[in-house]
């Protein structure tokens, strides 16, 4: 993780936000390859979701609803995290991310430990019961750790249960509830008349907005709304880099459908669409899984949500949540306005309010996850080589443009000419630094899947070198030829 977010850093993909400032805690800029690399991925979605389907549609709502919107979708009653302080350090932690466990010996309590979530949190937990085992000096068998969260330990514990930012117990808080929402003022009077929330998902804007695209459209159930747009969560604690902060990007799609247990087929059809999706752009199948909610931890208007998962360096985490939520949104937004959310069927002669699918993805931990499928290390001629695999159709470079060498104007004159006719086409780079290796490696590190080299032979015949990212394997194609074959590759799960 710290490569990737280095690499991220040094070639101008991430940067902390306000980083001259000292930065400000989970919120992140996009760099010239970030911005690229972002828009190439809601590009892939929104063409695979809106424009080569039929039955979907898109959407772009304003940040800030009136206020009653996030009334009707319980957002202001219900929408927050457990949080929990330290009052020695001032650390606050999400209760739900903070575990513990009594370390046993032979059936008698020495103590707890505690430690935030984590790939590895089992067994740096049995390390530090050890740790306490010896240092009391106690003799016998140490019982197997059990880990859980803050929120189900028990309130005689409270005082009992280490911080982990001091190892001190009877420092930590009760869990409290923390709403996520920010909170701001439209309009010059600052009141609770003027009070207004930024949207901490897009979906509420297009539950309101159903009515008006059903009117304004010949969509017909079953159909989708798609957008892609930002969101803000005024999260307790933001970690792994831009995996979970506080503003972000989403996208998402409802798909309204019909009563009855037709939900079930539409469900399952969604899981398989999204994970293919997210192979089609160059994740490994084997870093993805599935993670299906129990019953009894689904949101109460809920029928089934279904995580598909990525294994980040930091453990097995949600990419993406494919939810059938029934018709819980519209109906709370046709109570709360008194404006009917009806849909009429006029296949069956009927009004009905729909059931919704809702597959929803971050752009950033879409992005997060794509550099950690993609980064390699590997060694080319006895060099060692930093090398993003990025699919054509995600990298934020698609080509560069080499001049063998930078002091004959006739090759320089060529290859800028080529540079010009590709900038017309994809985003291409133009490099005549150093030695031809280091500038394949250049790109290489980058995740650019072709380099052009223009050279002497070139001058001769009019052909070029394209030389292949992840093989290295060169070949002389005419020009007519290179194009075809950088369209193809870059086209060829479209």
């Amino acid at each position: 993780m710290e490569k990737i977010v280095s690499l991220c850093k040094r070639r101008g993909f991430i940067f902390q936000a306000s980083e001259i400032y000292g930065g400000l805690n989970g919120f992140f800029d996009y760099g010239p390859l970030g911005v690229e690399m972002r828009k190439n991925i809601k590009d892939a979605w929104w063409q695979d979701m809106v424009q080569r389907r039929d039955d979907i549609v898109g959407l772009d709502s304003a940040i800030i609803q009136h206020p009653k919107v996030w009334e009707s979708s319980g957002h202001i009653q219900g929408f927050s995290d457990p949080m929990v302080d330290c009052r020695e350090s001032k650390m606050r932690y999400r209760a739900d991310q903070l575990f513990w466990a009594a370390v046993v010996v032979d059936g008698d309590i020495l103590g707890y430990v505690s430690l935030l979530e984590d790939e590895g949190m089992e067994a740096k937990a049995a390390e530090m019961a050890d740790t306490l085992k010896r240092k009391l000096q106690r003799q016998g068998t140490l019982q197997p750790i059990q880990l859980r969260p803050y929120t189900e330990a028990s309130p005689d514990l409270y005082d009992k249960i280490p911080s982990p930012a001091t190892g001190k117990p009877g420092t930590l808080t009760p869990p409290r509830d923390f709403n996520l929402m920010f909170q701001t003022y439209v309009g010059a009077v600052r009141d609770e008349s003027s009070v207004a929330y930024l949207r901490p998902e897009t979906a509420q804007g297009i539950f309101t907005n159903f009515k008006n695209v059903v009117d304004s459209t010949r969509v017909k159930i079953p159909f989708g709304i798609a957008q892609i747009g930002r969101s803000f969560r005024n999260e307790i604690t933001p970690r792994n880099y831009i995996f979970r902060s506080r503003e972000f990007e989403q996208m998402e799609m409802e798909f309204f459908i019909e009563p009855g247990d037709g939900w079930k087929q539409w469900h399952e059809y969604w899981i398989r669409e999204r994970f293919e999706w997210h192979k089609s752009i160059g994740l490994k199948e084997s870093m993805l899984g599935y993670q299906v909610h129990p019953k009894e931890k689904l949101a109460h208007y809920s029928q089934a949500c279904t995580d598909i998962t990525f294994h980040y360096p930091f453990g097995v985490q949600e990419l993406e949540g494919i939810a059938a939520r029934g018709c819980f949104d519209l109906t709370q937004h046709q109570n709360g306005s008194g404006k009917s959310m009806e849909y009429f069927d006029d296949t069956h002669k009927t009004k009905y309010i729909p059931r919704v699918i809702e597959p929803a993805v971050g752009v950033d931990r879409t992005f997060l996850a794509l550099l950690c499928s993609a980064y390699e290390e590997d060694e080319i001629d006895g060099e060692p080589r930093v090398v993003l695999k990025l699919h054509p159709r995600i990298a934020p470079i698609k080509a560069a443009v080499f001049p063998l060498v930078k002091n004959k104007p006739e090759l320089v004159e060529k290859a800028k000419t080529l540079f010009k006719k590709l900038q017309r086409r994809w985003n291409v780079a133009y490099d005549a630094s150093g030695a031809i290796g280091r500038r394949y490696r250049r790109m290489d590190e980058v995740g650019t899947p072709f380099g052009i080299t223009v050279d002497f032979e070139t001058l001769e015949n009019g052909t070029l070198t394209l030389r292949d990212r992840d093989t290295t394997k060169q070949v002389r194609l005419s020009e007519p030829e290179l194009l075809a074959a950088i369209e193809k590759n870059l086209q060829q799960d479209l």
